[in-house]
């Protein structure tokens, strides 16, 4: 089974048509499973709302299976921290791929951003 953590830049790069964001589209329908924190809902609709569109990618929400952690996420965090620093959110989504696949080559973590995906392969996803 292929499973992928998807980041809050791949949605928001989809809806907006910015640079990768098409050719991201084309492999999420490579995954049998996408899961995400439910933080991806929230920064979506918030870039959704700054940039005055109409939710063009409520279809992008529906395949994605939300991470709800039932303990602190501490391990995971001082894990993602270990390889670099990152902006909370970022680090954040990190941790939930972490908790969801301690065994990071299990998974693949699709992501925009340079810094995120720099330690998302450090820690040993794929990309």
């Amino acid at each position: 089974m292929k499973l992928s953590y998807i980041d809050t830049s791949v949605v928001v790069g989809i809806a907006f048509g910015e640079p990768g964001g098409a050719t991201l589209r084309s492999r999420l329908t490579r995954f049998d499973r996408l899961f995400s924190s439910n933080l991806l809902e929230a920064e979506f609709r918030s870039a959704l709302l700054r940039e005055r569109i109409e939710n063009p990618g409520e279809d992008l929400l529906g395949f994605i299976t939300w991470i709800y952690p039932n303990r602190s996420l501490k391990p995971e965090i001082d894990r993602v921290a270990a390889s670099g620093y990152l902006r909370g959110a970022d680090l954040w989504h990190l941790a939930n791929a972490l908790f969801l696949a301690p065994d990071s080559r299990e998974l693949t973590f699709l992501t925009l951003d340079r810094r995120q995906r720099e330690i998302a392969v450090d820690l040993g996803f794929r990309i």
